[in-house]
């Protein structure tokens, strides 16, 4: 790597900095366009993200405008006006007095070491034996012995987050080894994960997706408007609208999630007159691989069945993708486990195409997630989208969240972009798709032996981390003695903790606070050791038959 040599953090702002360089020394091969920091702070952040872009973009159509679905809130934000003073940091020797930067001098970091493991020795022990030191140091720009420091980091920083970590999230959403022949040979990639199929797409990083969908919600509804969800659905998406006076229409669901046609016929009938005067809702949230609650992953024909079915009805989708990298081998209930993908090219032509990856229209905003496939405590996270969304995204950033967390950041670039690069990334993903592959298995394995097979049933997930048990509460004796399904609910819920063992109610995943008609209860196979896994569905299934006169 050839570093920059002449490094200096301005101040554009109390809040915002700029990192100016020679960027001539920019890390070479690693993309086809170099950071470019000296990019007036005045322009949208996101005009610099073309040069992060590997694969040219020239024959894609532009994606379509959003003006009229944006709030009156998103239509209002603006720049900062104290940017405007960012234009003049081009002049030459010019000193600014202007920001309201601390000096890095009064930075008490010195120096950060953290060790991570070398691929493919990605165990606990493996990394105990052969991980890699990395270390960043205060001023290593300066020094000319690396592409970020603590100095930057630790800084006030930009509203689409550092340009060396956003490089490697913008290159990792296309990563096809076609186009470039040394990255061809450098990783042995051949297929693309998403490749957005317009021309104006960017990324932008974030504290993660709660905090975007939360931006999102803001950004395309008023007080009183409905969004589409799957009929189970992450709980904070239900409770981050509430506030804002929205409210979520479930859709119906079945083992590969939301069903198109109920979609069809909820938008078809839509009435004003029946929902309080409530226009058609013009916004769809999923989870379409592992979907939170339930584990349902949409096929690929399912997928293309619901981008349709929103471009007939005009709506904006929010690509909720916290598990899309959790997709995992085949279940076999009998004989042995599916071996691992061969090799990177076979890993990511298992992976089912995203929403993202069909998006002709500039539709879909697309939300990926460090939390789970490194760590939930790096709250960080990255959107995809047409520039116009992204651009509204930042402004709301730069009043906001303002950034990712510069320690954070600084942690990811050593490990992602200067140890792993994006050939170990992947190998990094394939490693968790086994680790989620063998977890499930053993939760499944547990289930067929000792949960009661004429009161509970499942599908087994195929990406994620959940495990969706459907009861047939009729069954109970209290049912028959008019208890309802939430009453039900409660007595086995209880039963369970008295055993030992706790597990999430569906009711609490209603996307329409009603009972709806099925019960189910939602398991977690991501954080127990494999024999507590064990145990807590004996426990579980003693609860069900203690219950159920079994």
């Amino acid at each position: 790597m050839a570093p920059p040599m002449a490094v200096e953090v301005v101040g554009v702002t109390d809040t915002i900095s700029k990192v100016v360089l020679n960027d001539s020394n920019a890390k070479g091969g690693k993309t086809n366009g170099t950071i470019n920091m000296k990019t007036p702070p005045n322009l949208a952040p996101y005009a610099a993200k073309q040069s992060f872009k590997k694969k040219p973009q020239h024959g894609k159509p532009m994606a379509k405008r959003w003006d009229a679905f944006l709030s009156e809130e998103a239509k209002s934000r603006k720049p900062s006006s104290l940017k405007a003073a960012g234009k003049f940091l081009k002049q030459p020797g010019l000193i600014s007095l202007g920001g309201g930067l601390p000096s890095a001098s009064t930075f008490p970091l010195e120096r950060l070491s953290a060790k991570i493991p070398n691929p493919p020795g990605f165990t606990e022990e493996k990394t105990k034996e052969s991980g890699v030191w990395t270390t960043i140091g205060k001023y290593d720009m300066t020094e000319g012995t690396g592409e970020y420091d603590l100095s930057v980091a630790l800084q006030y920083g930009q509203g689409p987050g550092t340009p060396v970590l956003l490089r490697f999230v913008t290159e990792h959403t296309e990563v096809d080894a076609h186009l470039n022949m040394f990255f061809m040979l450098l990783t042995k990639i051949h297929q693309m994960i998403h490749d957005p199929p317009y021309k104006d797409w960017a990324c932008c990083l974030g504290v993660g997706s709660t905090s975007y969908t939360d931006m999102a919600y803001r950004m395309f509804t008023e007080r009183g408007d409905y969004i589409l969800a799957e009929e189970y659905t992450f709980a904070t998406a239900v409770e981050m609208a509430m506030p804002m006076g929205v409210k979520i229409v479930g859709i119906k669901m079945d083992e590969e999630g939301l069903v198109p046609s109920h979609m069809d016929e909820i938008l078809t009938n839509w009435s004003p007159s029946v929902r309080n005067g409530a226009r058609k809702p013009r916004v769809l949230y999923t989870v379409p691989s592992g979907q939170n609650p339930t584990g349902a992953t949409q096929g690929l024909q399912r997928r293309k069945e619901i981008y349709a079915m929103a471009q007939k009805h005009d709506i904006f989708i929010i690509e909720d993708e916290p598990y899309y990298f959790l997709q995992m081998q085949p279940y076999a209930s009998d004989g042995p486990a599916a071996p691992p993908p061969a090799n990177r090219e076979e890993f990511i032509k298992a992976l089912i195409p995203s929403l993202l990856s069909m998006d002709v229209d500039g539709r879909v905003m697309r939300l990926d997630s460090f939390s789970k496939v490194i760590a939930p405590g790096c709250r960080c996270s990255w959107i995809t989208a047409s520039e116009q969304i992204i651009e509204r995204m930042v402004r709301h950033n730069e009043v906001s969240t303002q950034t990712v967390s510069g320690l954070t950041q600084a942690v990811l670039v050593k490990m992602l972009d200067e140890t792993w690069g994006q050939a170990g990334y992947l190998d990094w993903l394939m490693h968790m798709r086994m680790e989620y592959t063998s977890r499930r298995d053993v939760l499944l394995k547990a289930c067929e032996a000792y949960l009661p097979s004429g009161v509970a049933s499942w599908s087994a997930p195929a990406a994620g981390m959940f495990h969706w048990v459907g009861i047939d509460w009729q069954k109970h004796p209290g049912a028959k003695e008019g208890l309802t399904l939430l009453e039900v609910e409660d007595l086995v819920f209880t039963r369970a903790v008295e055993r030992g063992v706790l597990v999430s109610k569906g009711s609490w995943f209603r996307a329409q606070k009603d009972a709806g008609e099925d019960m189910y209860f939602r398991l977690t196979f991501s954080a127990e050791r494999e024999e507590q896994m064990e145990e807590a569905v004996r426990r579980l299934g003693g609860a069900l038959r203690e219950e159920f006169g079994l």
